[in-house]
């Protein structure tokens, strides 16, 4: 029996709000266009400032999803 094989992409999501609303919004966007997701991990955090207050958060993830 073959062992399952993954793809992984990178995609950012961001958030006006937290870091944590980013990563949920980009994880649900990602499993809408994508089947079998099954992982990410958080490759980094970066965010936008503006007049001296954060923006917005931006993070970058590694989508990981099983090829059928």
């Amino acid at each position: 029996m073959m062992e399952n094989v993954y793809k992984k992409i990178e995609i950012v999501g961001s958030s006006k709000n937290s870091i944590e609303d980013a990563i949920q919004g980009a994880v649900a966007r990602a499993s809408s266009t994508l089947t079998n997701v099954d992982w990410f991990e958080v490759s980094e955090i970066r965010g936008h400032v503006e007049n001296g207050k954060i923006a917005h958060y931006q993070v970058g993830l590694k989508i990981g999803f099983k090829l059928e």
